[in-house]
C-alpha cells in the first residue's frame, strides 16, 4: 500500500523543505519519477550516504520510481556545498573506478524490478558532451551572478580570504541544473531530492526548467542530519564508516550503530530503518523502560546490517560481539579473528614467533598501553581484571603458544571496553 512520502518524511523528523504548495497534488499520481545525485570521489559511500538511498527508497515505496545519478561529470568539479576549500581534482579513471564500487549498495536497497523499478544514470552521458560556449549561451544566460554569489556555499566561500573559491566550483551549480533539466526532458523527472545544503542547487534547476521549457518542477529537502554531539552521521572516533565491507566490515558496521547514545538509537529507528510505525513504537516503549539492555541500538544495528550486507553477516558480527564481550573468544573463526583484530579501538602489536618461555602478560600490558607501568600492571593482575583469549590470567602468566588463538593472536582485555591485541608471527 503506497504511503504518503511528506506526511512519512515528516514523521521521521527528515523533512527539511518543499519548493511549492503544489507539490501534494503532484504526488497524488502515482509513478513520479524524483533523483538524487551522488558523488563518486571516494571508492565507497558511507553511513551519511545511507540516509538519501533510504530516502529514495522511501519513495520507491510511496508508489512512485527512484533514479539514481552517478555524478560522473560534475564529481570531476566538485560541490562546494558545505566545503570550507577546494577539493581536491581527481581524474576521470578514478571516478569510473569509484562509480563501480558504489554502484552495489544500490542494488541492495532500491528495488530494480517492477512497476516502480529504480534505475540509475551517469551523468558524464550528457554533460561530456556539451561544449563550453554551448553552455554559457543555452544555460549561462538565464544564471544571475548575483544571485549565485548570494548562495550560502558560495558566500561563505568568499569571505574567506584565504580560500576563495575558483570559477569551477562556482559553475557547479549550473551543471548540477542542467542535470535536472535533461533527466526533465528526457525522462519525465519531476522532483529532486536531497539535503538541506543542496537547496540552492535543487532551486536553480527547478528555475532552469521553467525558463527553458516552461515545465514544473519541484523540490525536496531532508534535514542535515547529525549526532547528537552535533558531530555528522558516519564518523566514528577511528574514521568513516563505510558502506563497502573492505573498506568497514560487518563487525565495525554493526558495532558504529551499537555504540550509539541512546538519544541518537532512537531517532536511528525513525530515519533508518524500514520497521513499521507500530513497531518503532514497542521498540522505544520497550528501550525506555529499561535503557541498559540497550534495545534500539540492537535493533537499528541489525537491521541496518542486513539491510547493507545481508543477514549471514549480521548473524556473524552479533557472534564476534557475544565471544568478545562474553567471554568465549576462543569460538571465533579465524576469518573473525582477523577482521576483529582490525576492528578494536585498542593498539595491535606485532611480535616475532612466541619464545620457548612465552611472553608475561605483564610487559604486554605495558607495551599496549593498557597499563601505565609495570606496577600498575601487576596491581590489575592481582585484581583480577585482565583476560587473554577469555580465560582470566595470574599476576606471573606467560602467554605461549599453545594459548594463541589460531596460532596467532593473543586478545587482552583489561576490565570491560578496554582490549589490544597481540598478533605473533611464525
Amino acid at each position: 500500500m503506497p504511503s504518503d512520502f511528506i506526511a512519512d518524511l515528516t514523521w521521521r523528523g527528515l523533512l527539511h523543505q518543499t519548493t511549492s504548495e503544489m507539490l501534494v497534488g503532484h504526488l497524488m499520481t502515482p509513478g513520479r519519477l524524483a533523483y538524487c545525485g551522488f558523488d563518486p570521489t571516494s571508492d565507497s559511500l558511507t553511513v551519511g550516504n545511507l540516509l538519501p538511498i533510504t530516502i529514495l527508497a522511501r519513495w520507491q515505496q510511496a508508489g512512485h520510481r527512484p533514479l539514481v545519478v552517478m555524478g560522473g561529470a560534475t564529481g570531476l568539479i566538485g560541490d562546494p556545498s558545505g566545503k570550507s576549500s577546494e577539493r581536491n581534482m581527481i581524474d576521470a579513471e578514478k571516478v569510473r573506478s569509484n562509480i563501480a564500487r558504489q554502484r552495489p549498495i544500490f542494488t541492495r536497497v532500491l528495488d530494480f524490478s517492477g512497476k516502480h523499478a529504480a534505475s540509475i544514470v551517469d551523468n558524464a552521458d550528457w554533460l561530456m558532451r556539451l561544449g563550453f560556449v554551448e553552455v554559457l549561451r543555452d544555460v549561462g544566460k538565464h544564471f544571475s551572478v548575483n544571485q549565485m554569489v548570494a548562495r550560502d556555499s558560495v558566500a561563505s566561500r568568499l569571505a574567506s580570504r584565504e580560500q576563495g573559491i575558483s570559477y569551477t566550483e562556482f559553475s557547479y551549480m549550473i551543471l548540477q541544473a542542467y542535470d535536472f533539466l535533461h533527466l526533465h526532458r528526457t525522462a519525465g523527472c519531476t522532483v529532486q531530492l536531497g539535503g538541506a545544503d543542496q537547496w540552492g542547487n535543487i532551486c536553480s534547476g527547478i528555475d532552469l526548467i521553467r525558463r527553458i521549457v516552461a515545465g514544473d518542477a519541484y523540490g525536496i529537502t531532508n534535514q542535515l542530519v547529525t549526532k547528537s554531539d552535533g558531530t555528522k552521521i558516519g564518523k566514528s572516533e577511528t574514521g568513516a564508516i563505510y558502506l563497502n565491507a573492505d573498506r568497514t566490515s560487518p563487525y565495525r558496521f554493526h558495532q558504529f550503530w551499537m555504540n550509539a547514545s541512546d538519544e541518537d538509537a532512537l531517532k536511528f529507528l525513525r530515519w533508518f530503518t524500514f520497521l513499521t510505525r507500530g513497531k518503532i513504537d514497542e521498540i522505544v516503549e520497550v528501550h525506555s523502560r529499561n535503557p541498559a539492555a540497550r534495545t534500539a541500538q540492537k535493533a537499528v544495528a541489525n537491521e541496518l546490517t542486513t539491510l547493507v550486507h545481508g543477514e549471514a553477516e549480521t548473524e556473524r558480527a552479533c557472534q564476534c560481539a557475544d565471544a568478545l564481550f562474553g567471554g568465549d573468544i576462543r569460538a571465533l573463526d579465524h576469518r573473525s579473528a582477523i577482521e576483529i583484530a582490525s576492528d578494536l579501538p585498542g593498539p595491535r602489536l606485532t611480535h616475532a614467533a612466541l619464545s620457548e618461555g612465552g611472553k608475561l602478560v605483564v610487559d604486554l600490558l605495558v607495551e599496549s598501553g593498557l597499563a601505565a607501568s609495570k606496577r600498575e600492571a601487576r596491581d590489575f593482575l592481582e585484581a583480577g581484571a585482565v583476560q587473554v583469549n577469555g580465560e582470566r590470567v595470574a599476576l606471573e602468566s606467560r602467554i605461549a603458544a599453545p594459548s594463541l588463538l589460531h596460532g596467532t593472536f593473543a586478545f587482552i582485555r583489561r576490565g570491560k571496553r578496554n582490549w589490544a591485541v597481540a598478533e605473533f608471527t611464525a
